[in-house]
């Protein structure tokens, strides 16, 4: 009885942890919003001077 219950928790534990995409993709669109933010900010920088 209870070694089929750590083999189902460990079927559950397994498919528990599994990402959506693979990670790479979670770096390279981390890096595509740092970089959209710095742009954006880089774009404001003379603002403060005009006035």
């Amino acid at each position: 009885m209870h070694t089929a219950l750590i083999v189902a928790a460990e079927e559950a534990a397994e498919k528990a942890h599994e990402l959506p995409f693979p990670p790479i993709v979670f770096g390279v669109g981390a890096f595509a919003g740092l970089v959209a933010m710095l742009l954006f900010t880089y774009a404001f920088r003379l603002v403060g001077t005009r006035h």
